[in-house]
């Protein structure tokens, strides 16, 4: 028997793959499926089950593209009821895979199919739960990410009580538990940084897990200081429960190398939106007039997903040489197939052939520390809401990159912004829309947060950290 975690860490997600003489099972996979057909392929293993713990929200999932070119079969949990072939298992089903059994046990609470799926060796004993949104280390999923219900966040937070009391608790403390992400994922408020553990452990340290917890702090705790979810997560939700294109036609159509003329036909005719995704520093030096930063270097799917409403929107896109295919992947694994091709050469080549650029206007901390008074100078702080009460620049304005298209409005385009993030990423994607929008007073403050503490401005004072998400 191999249990293997596949961690994607800009998703902060884990998907799985279990091979058992000769079968395997891949635990929600990804968009792109030929990781997983080359894993199976090293094993000489043929992939018998594709497992789904929930319709995914925060991507979409690989299920139908993996499951038509493997001709395995797609399992749910009781009460989903995908708009595609797949096996809706039975509550305590046993799917046998080689020498090992997976029990399905149906854990509702995160959404209402929510299953997690129990490996058991080849002796019968239970060895790993896979526990998906349900049951995270050092937390458990958030209760408002269901697709079309009519219950309430706090009447699925009452049937997670219900789950994990009745389907999860009562197993043995040595029995492993790989969830479905780790740190960084807006599905849980306080995730911790490992990505596995064990049962035992989790009953010690995590907070849902208290044997003397009501079911009402219990619903109290776990609804609290919840926000918005990411705009693009019900839409996946909706992808992965309805169906999708296929990802090689995504790839295809998207992998199209577009000269400056056709680049630019392409964007008047289609409406594209066009995402620079190269690092912020070479972004800040030189750019296209009207497209916005969003790097590839960091939590870029997230970010695009954030802040693009329309899943259906045209995008072309910039990037360093080589790294077109990845761009196109993981736009795909949030939903947004509609990448249109890319500038050929690079920004380079739209520099060369004359046309118009555009610069970023920056300053750096320490000089920023010399202008800077509380009661003249603007200053927008791109962060969470959480590391904003956690401690800033004294006056700094709240302006989360999150909720930009809500918070457009109350910016003066008269006056003058300087705007700084923890470390340069979110603001650069800020002052970028806000250039692409027509807004001429906007400054990067470089190096974000960390280099204003090293000055002497005043910060307020530390308070306990508010969570957000």
């Amino acid at each position: 028997m191999k249990v293997e975690q596949i961690y994607t860490g800009c998703l902060a997600e884990a998907a799985y793959y279990i091979e058992s003489d000769g079968e395997a099972a891949i635990i929600d996979p990804l968009r792109e499926t030929q990781p997983y057909l080359e894993r199976a392929e090293a094993d000489g293993a043929k992939i018998k089950y594709v497992l789904e713990t929930h319709f995914h929200a925060d991507f979409v999932s690989g299920h139908l593209d993996l499951a038509k070119k493997t001709t395995a079969t797609i399992v749910f949990g009781p009460t989903a009821q995908p708009n595609f072939k797949a096996h809706v298992a039975k509550d305590g089903e046993i799917l046998k895979l080689g020498k090992v059994s997976i029990v399905v046990l149906h854990t509702p609470g995160h959404t209402m199919e929510s299953s997690t799926y129990l490996l058991r060796d080849e002796n019968g004993q239970d060895y790993a739960l896979f526990t998906g949104d349900t049951l995270f280390l050092g937390d458990v999923g958030r209760p408002d990410l269901a697709v079309k219900t009519d219950l309430s966040r706090e009447d699925l937070a009452g049937h997670l009580f219900d789950s994990l009391r009745n389907k999860i608790m009562p197993l043995a403390d040595e029995v492993i538990v790989y969830p479905g992400h780790g740190a960084g994922s807006a599905c849980g408020k306080k995730m911790s940084k490992e990505t596995w553990g064990t049962l035992g452990m989790q009953k010690q340290v995590n907070y849902a897990l208290r044997t003397n917890m009501s079911r009402a702090e219990f619903v109290k705790e776990v609804t609290e200081g919840l926000v918005d979810p990411p705009q693009y997560f019900p839409k996946n939700a909706v992808m992965n429960k309805m169906g999708y294109e296929s990802f090689d036609e995504v790839r295809d159509r998207a992998l199209q190398a577009l000269s400056v003329r056709a680049f630019k036909a392409a964007w008047e005719e289609e409406e594209a939106l066009v995402i620079d995704t190269r690092h912020q520093d070479e972004f800040a030096k030189g750019f296209i007039p009207g497209s916005i930063f969003i790097g590839i270097d960091d939590n870029f799917a997230p970010w695009v997903g954030a802040l693009v409403p329309d899943l259906k929107q045209p995008i072309l896109f910039i990037a360093d040489a080589g790294r077109e295919d990845e761009i196109v992947t993981r736009l795909s694994r949030v939903g947004y197939d509609n990448a249109i091709g890319y500038l050929e050469g690079g920004f380079n080549t739209w520099k060369e052939a004359g046309e118009e650029v555009d610069q970023i206007a920056e300053i750096s901390a320490e000089d920023f520390a010399k202008i800077y008074s509380s009661s003249k100078v603007n200053l927008l702080d791109a962060r969470r809401s959480s590391e904003y009460e956690t401690q800033h620049v004294q006056s700094a304005i709240s302006f989360p990159l999150d909720f930009i298209n809500r918070g457009m409005s109350t910016i003066d385009r008269e006056k003058t912004y300087y705007v700084h993030c923890a470390g340069g990423y979110r603001s650069m994607i800020a002052v970028s829309i806000f250039k692409s929008r027509g807004f001429t007073n906007i400054i990067n403050i470089q190096g974000g947060f960390k280099a204003l503490q090293a000055t002497n401005l005043p910060l307020s004072e530390l308070v306990e950290q508010v969570t957000e998400l």
